[in-house]
């Protein structure tokens, strides 16, 4: 089912930069109001002065959102540190780390080069709730909502905050270092997607640093090329490149990277389930998973709960989204989890989804068993499954598909050993289908005939 705000979705504001809610009018607005609502409302220290971060990727379009929400929060006394280029996790990590009111990322993530979008981190390092994101909603298209204005030297200022991305790239690489020894990666060839993103200088800093044989790939941003036939999204890619550069390892980002992609030493993916797999089982097998529990989401695969179930873990599911992962990690304690995306979150070492670390937790696992990635991943035996993204005109209700009787039909068949999961993208015009089962050959037709049925009805 499609989103009811009509602002936020599954991750933050996101659309076309320069329409609808993306324009520099409502950048500017939903400062003033964020203002409001997240920040000087429980500012109860009387000497503090309210900061927020900003963090953006290399969009063409981010200078001109940055500057309109950085004009909202500076109209209401809020200062502005601009961490200019900087992946998702680091501001999740910097706004706990200098003690900001609030963390602000401008990037629509894995989406094209003329999306963008807008997610806040609240001062604790962690996205903020469906609840408050409500509050903003309401108050973004109500018209009694009279924005918070001062003058004079009460007026907030925007400056840079200085080595912002090497701050971040310093504290991951410090953490790894405790978890194995100085220069862990010495010798090993490691093949780097950047995805023109925000990752280009970080990643590769914190690869480097820590020894690796790099080759890197697709970092060198002009912002129109974020995500263009590269980054995690495109797999083949990363296979392409990993055989190339014959690397032992191969990594890709999103635009924001807060998500990845591997390749093993034979360029075969690995999606996020079985990175989840790999990590997961390591840690139990060293009494290191908090409540001996991992959280994925409805379209984690099946075999990954055999695969948890066996190592005598537990697999918890939560709504998709990795907000809603961590919001599940934090009501059971767990320390792990994600999404087969590959939003995978570490919560010993970041707040939300952070793409580097999660594949240095996966190298980790190859450094401390002495085994290749090609030999870990057989610990998960992974369902057949077929995911289709359609481009829609509209979000019809699900259940009022004409598609709707041949759904049930395919779940009646597939019983207690298979699923159908159709929703709709939180953050482009798409819907999912996804079709799970233990005979490929059923799952492929019916994902196909489904979808086929829903393209008819609203494809676009």
């Amino acid at each position: 089912m499609a989103s009811t705000n009509k602002f936020f979705g599954t991750d933050g504001v996101r659309g076309i930069a320069n329409e609808g809610h993306l324009t520099p009018e409502s950048a500017l607005r939903l400062g003033q109001i964020v203002a409001d609502e997240l920040i000087l409302r429980h500012n109860d220290q009387k000497d503090h002065r309210p900061f927020t971060i900003i963090g953006k990727d290399t969009r063409r379009s981010g200078d001109m959102l940055e500057s309109a929400l950085s004009a909202g929060l500076n109209s209401a006394g809020i200062d502005v540190k601009s961490g200019g280029v900087i992946p998702t996790p680091a501001v999740a990590l910097l706004v706990k780390e200098i003690g900001a009111d609030l963390g602000v990322v401008i990037s629509a993530s894995h989406n094209a080069p003329p999306d963008n979008g807008i997610k806040f981190f609240y001062s604790d390092g962690y996205k903020l709730s469906a609840d408050q994101e409500k509050r903003l909603e309401q108050k973004m298209l109500s018209d009694q909502s009279v924005p918070v204005r001062v003058t004079g030297e009460k007026i907030g200022r925007t400056t840079p905050l200085l080595g912002a991305a090497d701050s971040y790239a310093s504290k991951i690489t410090e953490l790894f270092v405790k978890e194995t020894s100085e220069k862990p990666l010495s010798g090993m060839r490691i093949t780097l997607d950047a995805a023109n993103g925000a990752s280009y200088k970080t990643s590769q800093k914190i690869l480097e640093i820590l020894g690796a044989d790099l080759v890197t790939h697709f970092n060198k941003p002009n912002g129109d090329n974020i995500n263009l036939a590269c980054g995690c999204t495109n797999p083949e890619v990363l296979s392409k490149l990993t055989k190339e550069d014959r690397s032992f390892i191969g990594i890709s980002h999103d635009g924001d990277a807060d998500r990845i992609l591997l390749c093993d030493e034979n360029a075969d993916p690995i999606d996020g389930d079985e990175i989840m797999a790999i990590i997961g089982c390591h840690m139990l097998k060293r009494n290191e998973l908090s409540e001996n529990t991992i959280v994925g989401t409805k379209m984690s695969n099946y075999g990954l709960d055999e695969c948890i179930r066996d190592h005598k873990g537990i697999l918890e599911r939560a709504e998709i989204g990795d907000r809603n992962v961590m919001e599940k990690m934090r009501s059971i304690g767990s320390n792990f989890g994600g999404e087969p995306s590959g939003h995978i979150i570490y919560r010993n070492h970041n707040t939300t989804g952070d793409g580097i670390v999660a594949a240095l937790a996966a190298i980790r696992v190859v450094l401390q068993s002495d085994k290749p990635l090609s030999e870990l991943r057989k610990v998960i035996n992974k369902f057949p499954q077929k995911l289709v993204n359609l481009s829609v005109s509209k979000k019809t209700e699900i259940n009022q598909l004409k598609a709707n009787d041949l759904i049930e039909k395919t779940q009646a068949k597939l019983g207690e050993h298979g699923r159908v999961l159709i929703r709709y993208s939180g953050t482009e015009p798409k819907i999912r289908i996804l079709v799970e089962g233990k005979d490929e050959e059923y799952v492929i037709y019916q994902a196909r005939k489904i979808a086929e049925s829903i393209q008819d009805e609203i494809g676009s």
